[in-house]
């Protein structure tokens, strides 16, 4: 990047990113993005799903869900979704949709992928297709899924809902089942990218997190906000957390992981709580989007300064995406206000 480090606002002040994105009024709350190679998808809250590509002027534009689109994940070159009209879908890029399933008036509340793994869960039970099965492993709950999300390597399944997480693991002709309990309802999830450990946002203003060797619990606490957002950062790595008034990180380094150690806080933004983080690879770095509409990028060190990507404009950021070259970002707000810039002159 090469606009120089400035203070994050108060005083705004336009941004060489903000000089040269695209931005367009979507009229529809932006409700999440992810990469898919180079182009980067992003889901509305009118049901319209749209690709942006650094190569075209103005996004495509899909029809996907008859309401709104409530969650999405990357599934190789296509995108999966979930909406509040019961539909779970997988869209290609250049606009063609394959219902998976439909639930009726029943919503598809989260999904995931994974090596040809696809996930979504409706109400307390989740479904799991694979390449060689075309009706879905059903997987009950005892109570409502809050999160799903599969290890890397895609033969684990995590489920986060009231009461902790149950892990189904992929044997030969079934799936098997683990528990893990924390008092509580836990919501989105994730597997430390070693998959020795296992992270949940919380109802309350905290996340909780196993080590699954010997189902050891990590409390990391002291969020003035709801965690709404994580992403895993560099090679420590550093689970980069929203839900403080800068982007708290956890490192995950060791056997012990973040046991007994405290974060690593970056990009302070006053009393301005963040909302949405996104990793940024190239740079061992992460924007963090607030909710006064701001964006910052930092490196995960202490002494490292903060650039401001984008100034307040009054919004809540509710989604980031960096497109998989690392090219191009998306950020999209509670308005449906989007800016699409290349990071680089």
């Amino acid at each position: 990047m090469d606009q120089p480090p400035t203070k994050p606002p108060p005083g705004y002040r336009k941004t060489s990113l903000e000089e040269r994105a695209l931005k367009f009024d979507s009229g529809a709350p932006v409700t999440g993005a992810v990469a898919i190679g180079d182009t980067v998808a992003s889901t509305f809250g009118d049901g319209i799903v749209r690709f942006f590509d650094p190569s075209e002027d103005a996004p495509a534009e899909v029809h996907a869900h008859n309401g709104v689109v409530l969650c999405c994940a990357a599934d190789r070159n296509h995108l999966l979704t979930g909406g509040d009209d019961g539909q779970f879908l997988r869209i290609a890029p250049d606009g063609t949709v394959n219902e998976l399933a439909n639930f009726g008036s029943k919503w598809v509340d989260c999904v995931a992928a994974s090596n040809g793994l696809a996930a979504c869960s409706s109400g307390r039970v989740a479904y799991i297709w694979t390449s060689d099965r075309s009706e879905a492993a059903e997987l009950e709950h005892s109570s409502t899924v809050g999160g799903l999300a599969f290890d890397a390597n895609g033969r684990r399944l995590a489920v986060a809902h009231y009461g902790g997480v149950t892990v189904w693991e992929q044997k030969k002709h079934r799936w098997k089942k683990s528990k893990l309990f924390w008092q509580g309802s836990h919501g989105a999830i994730t597997f430390s990218p070693d998959g020795k450990f296992i992270v949940t946002a919380m109802q309350e203003n905290a996340l909780h997190g196993w080590r699954l060797r010997g189902k050891i619990d990590l409390a990391m606490t002291g969020y003035p906000a709801k965690a709404k957002s994580f992403a895993w950062v560099g090679e420590t790595p550093y689970l980069a957390t929203s839900g403080g008034y800068e982007a708290i990180c956890w490192p995950f380094d060791g056997p012990q992981g973040p046991m007994e150690r405290p974060p690593l806080c970056v990009a302070q933004h006053g009393e301005n709580v963040a909302t949405c983080v996104e990793a940024f690879p190239l740079l061992n770095a992460v924007f963090v989007g607030f909710q006064d509409g701001a964006v910052l990028v930092s490196e995960i060190e202490d002494s490292k300064d903060v650039m401001a990507l984008r100034g307040p404009t009054g919004n809540e950021v509710t989604a980031i995406a960096i497109n998989q070259p690392q090219s191009h970002l998306l950020v999209g707000d509670a308005r449906g206000h989007l800016l699409w810039a290349p990071l680089k002159k």
